[in-house]
């Protein structure tokens, strides 16, 4: 587009819908990224601490990366909310929503683009810059620009636009005493310096050597960490690292474990870790689903089988205890072992050797038995389902693994992870999650545990478009911005749109040339005739308390005029 002939902003309309004020629970939003309201003076005072700790070079950079995040995230609401806008309108995304987050007033005087000649040339004036009021009013004038978030935003939103790199520069600055603060744009290959520009960008040596000093920080740790062949067992909240301690006091013993918790929490995860940490690591980890094994084949699946020892039985077959000697042997679902099986399974645990079916010869094994089972064996125990000598033998070291609700500081890093794991498998690019999937994660009760939660990052994964952000309606088909307060054209706070519901019962009634009491009258007989004459029933059915219904039938007959 040439720059001779600029149309006006587009209305912003469509982006004030897109904040919302929920007075519930002290959030606000952008579409479904959070936002804060914060003191100007509290970011005054963030840069003042910054500048003694850091130097102003450092804080410049560390400042400009800050705003180049912010920029890339605004970035992906251009092209969903102005879809079929213009390429100057999509792009004006961007300095409108500036304007909106009280960061700076923008006016575009020069917007150039040539996507065939891969140029881009830009020129926004500034005023009213929240930088340099505050960075003045601290030092005084300046002689070098100092928007230092404002010029990183800009450099960051339009590369993420444009999914190429961008950079501006800030030619003139009101802390240096102009007029209005001045940027200038263009993509990084058109400057001359654009190298040079390109290294503010670049983490900063000092911070570099930090990050260093975290990364081995985080390896030591993950070495601490129980893991298996699939890696370390994630997590960070308190009920994960208490158990987790629990697990580690185990390892190195020989003990008998009991893993109990809710279906999907991961019960064989954290037994192959506890594998993985002991003595047997190097050797075999078998694990057997009581639950998933015909009750007629698992005594021969436990303990083996000679050959003729039922019907088609037509060579000997080992079983898991003999393949997990010298090793780990996993019983899974253990609830559901038949009580036959249930015997000779304490047999095994007190003297360490099995009989195969339809043999005579017993055989010694050495295995490590983990026993899992989301069932309450106290209960089965006192319902005759299971044994009260093998719930004693078994219970000797238990371990609560502790349900996902349970645990809501370990959503993140497990969702992060199957998002990695799941976009390469499907070959496909996500940024990670917007503010707002990551709430409702949070929210959610998590009835199928890490199993439920896997099952919706990849949900997600599929759902969302290439190199962007999976929001909470990918992963919740229902979810839906709680009820809140947006922004009107003039600035101030009013009540969001009524929801669809409720608006198409108001389009229904107004259709019917209905008044509310003729409603109330339509609603209370409709109620009063499905039950069949009973009151009580269709009170019920309308939330009402019986007394409150015989008001309304009375109040009801009084405006019914009487029959001619």
């Amino acid at each position: 587009m040439p720059s001779t002939a600029l149309p006006p902003l587009p209305s912003d309309a469509d982006l004030r819908r897109l904040v919302h004020f929920s007075t519930v629970d002290g959030r606000i939003w952008l579409s479904d990224q959070r936002m804060l309201l914060v003191h100007a003076a509290a970011f005054l005072a963030l840069r003042r601490e910054l500048v003694a700790s850091l130097g102003p070079a450092h804080t410049r950079r560390l400042l400009m990366r800050a705003g180049y995040a912010s920029g890339e995230r605004d970035a992906l609401l251009a092209r969903q909310v102005r879809p079929d806008a213009s390429l100057f309108d999509a792009f004006a995304v961007g300095p409108q929503l500036h304007m909106l987050e009280g960061a700076v007033r923008v006016q575009p005087r020069v917007f150039e683009h040539d996507e065939a000649a891969d140029h881009f040339h830009g020129i926004f004036q500034w005023d009213h810059s929240w930088e340099a009021e505050v960075h003045q009013r601290a030092w005084g004038p300046q002689d070098t620009p100092v928007c230092w978030m404002l010029l990183g935003y800009a450099s960051g939103y339009t590369s993420a636009f444009f999914r190429r790199p961008a950079l501006f520069k800030e030619v003139q600055c009101t802390a240096c005493g102009d007029a209005h603060c001045l940027i200038e744009g263009r993509f990084a290959h058109e400057w001359p310096d654009g190298e040079q520009l390109a290294r503010d960008y670049d983490p900063d040596s000092m911070l570099v050597r930090i990050d260093e000093l975290q990364s081995q920080v985080e390896a030591l740790r993950t070495q601490l960490q129980p893991a298996d062949d699939q890696g370390p067992l994630l997590g960070r909240s308190r009920a994960f690292n208490d158990t987790v301690k629990l697990l580690r006091k185990a390892a190195p013993t020989q003990v008998t474990v009991l893993l109990t918790g809710e279906t999907g929490v991961g019960k064989e995860r954290f037994a192959r870790a506890l594998h993985a940490m002991g003595p047997r690591a190097d050797k075999p980890f078998v694990a057997v689903n009581c639950a998933a094994l015909p009750a007629e084949l698992i005594e021969s699946e436990l303990f083996g089988a000679e050959k003729g020892a039922y019907t088609g039985a037509t060579a000997a077959r080992v079983g898991r205890f003999e393949r997990a000697h010298g090793g780990t042997l996993l019983l899974d679902e253990l609830g559901e072992l038949p009580l036959p099986a249930q015997a000779k399974l304490l047999r095994v645990l007190q003297q360490g050797e099995v009989e195969r079916l339809g043999g005579t010869q017993a055989r010694k094994v050495d295995v490590r038995v983990v026993a899992a089972t989301n069932v309450d064996l106290e209960k089965a125990v006192e319902e005759g389902r299971f044994r009260r000598d093998l719930l004693y033998r078994l219970n000797v070291y238990p371990i609560r693994i502790p349900p996902l609700r349970e645990r809501l500081d370990d959503i993140e890093p497990l969702a992060m992870h199957l998002l990695q794991r799941y976009a390469a498998m499907h070959g496909k690019r996500v940024a990670g999650f917007t503010d707002l999937a990551m709430a409702a994660m949070r929210q959610h009760a998590w009835p199928g545990n890490v199993r439920e939660l896997e099952n919706l990052i990849e949900r997600g994964v599929i759902l969302a478009p290439q190199d962007d952000l999976v929001d909470a309606s990918m992963l919740f088909p229902a979810s839906a911005m709680p009820t809140a307060l947006t922004v009107n054209a003039a600035g101030g706070l009013e009540s969001e749109a009524r929801s669809a519901q409720s608006a198409s019962l108001y389009d229904t009634v107004q259709a019917s040339g209905l008044t509310l009491d003729a409603l109330e009258d339509a609603l209370i007989r409709e109620a009063v005739e499905r039950a069949g004459g009973n009151l009580a029933a269709a009170a019920r059915a309308l939330g009402l308390t019986r007394p409150q219904l015989s008001y309304r039938l009375s109040r009801l007959q009084e405006r019914t005029p009487p029959a001619a």
